[in-house]
């Protein structure tokens, strides 16, 4: 069943770069071309972005971190503009790179970009397991993710599973689901305040047809969203977006009940823990 509605975190949202470690205050602020174009990445400037990756490319010592950094523009470029050089640029620069001495933070930005490289070429199933490698960790280990950029790969992985799922049997595409359910819950164990894990908790509950636990996980992820870093605005307003146009008709049929009334119990659990 096709989620109706972009998560919060979604892939409307590109990755940031991850952030190096901090410099004491006597170093001088890093100014080289490869500085540059990590930080106009992070900006969004995805043009001047490959313009400062070509020029450290040209040391060579900096061409493989160079080349990382103009795939992650070029991914985002494509995912705004759907242009298939873009794409095929993506995969170059991913391609000729050498990953093996890279250190742990761009090693996990390389195993980010590719997982993202497989989504964009419809290559769901791949594009997931790439993912939750990521989450996962493995030998040697990804470098640590902060919360939002966690957020975003946990929303990249369950998008491209629940994508993977669309074509499959009714019977594998429940055990997708139930997959999803389970990995979201061992998620917000770890990290309670991810708002992609407490979407997608209810997102898998009612793909699956279980719309009694899909309102059940909507009333928890709204109950415990002001752990998020913005207070909750985003998964609430996703929650309650996946609410009105899925979950509440459908469950309204399934009961035999107007959706008006349920809306009302909705509304009302929404004003009594509003705050």
């Amino acid at each position: 069943m096709p989620r109706l509605i972009p998560s919060l975190i979604a892939l409307a949202l590109s990755t940031m770069m991850l952030a190096a470690p901090a410099a004491s205050a006597a170093m001088q602020v890093d100014d080289t071309p490869l500085a540059r174009a990590r930080q106009l990445y992070n900006q969004r400037q995805f043009d001047a972005a490959l313009q400062a990756a070509d020029q450290a490319r040209r040391t060579p010592a900096l061409a493989d971190a160079a080349d990382l950094v103009a795939a992650r523009a070029y991914l985002e470029r494509f995912r705004l503009g759907a242009a298939p050089e873009d794409l095929d640029a993506a995969r170059t620069r991913l391609g000729r790179l050498d990953p093996r001495r890279f250190p742990a933070r761009e090693r996990t930005e390389f195993i980010i970009g590719l997982g993202e490289a497989l989504h964009f070429d419809e290559a769901f199933g791949a594009a997931a397991s790439v993912f939750e490698t990521v989450l996962l960790g493995g030998d040697p280990l990804p470098a640590p993710l902060d919360d939002d950029a966690r957020g975003r790969v946990v929303d990249w992985w369950a998008t491209a599973l629940d994508r993977d799922a669309r074509p499959r049997p009714d019977a594998d595409r429940r055990a997708v689901y139930q997959r999803i359910r389970a990995r979201m819950i061992e998620e917000l164990a770890t990290h309670p305040a991810s708002g992609a894990a407490a979407y997608w908790l209810v997102a898998a509950a009612r793909a699956e047809g279980d719309l009694q636990g899909a309102w059940a996980a909507a009333e928890a992820g709204w109950a415990r969203a002001s752990l998020a870093g913005d207070g909750g605005a985003m998964l609430r307003a996703d929650l309650d977006q996946l609410m009105q146009r899925a979950i509440v008709p459908e469950r309204a049929r399934a009961l035999a009940q107007p959706p008006q009334t349920l809306q009302l119990q909705w509304d009302q659990f929404k004003e009594r823990w509003a705050r």
